[in-house]
């Protein structure tokens, strides 16, 4: 009985070891797997940090491109003033010399 519970002994030492091993190796690939998962999660956030960079020069650009439009409204509505002012001392001219 004292060969055979010496064996059961070591085979269960050998199915420990093997269980511990095996243990280990499953760590040892989650917390590869978590610091790739990191990695990625710290690359897309360096991407939206980029993004939100390019976002803002995009918004002020359009900004200072609304603020154009509006100053060639403006200057497009003068030079229209000024075209009708010249319209009426035209026909004011063409009634005096009664050419219309």
């Amino acid at each position: 009985a004292g060969v055979a519970g010496g064996h059961h002994a070591a085979r269960q030492r050998r199915f420990d070891a093997a269980d511990a091993l095996a243990r280990g190796a499953s760590a040892q690939a989650f917390v590869y797997h978590l610091k790739r998962f990191q990695a990625g999660q710290d690359r897309i956030e360096r991407d939206l940090k980029e993004i939100k960079a390019r976002l803002s020069t995009l918004e002020a650009g359009q900004g200072s491109v609304l603020q154009h439009i509006g100053h060639l409204a403006s200057s497009i509505a003068s030079q229209q003033v000024s075209i009708d002012h010249l319209s009426e001392r035209i026909d004011r001219v063409e009634h005096r010399l009664e050419l219309a």
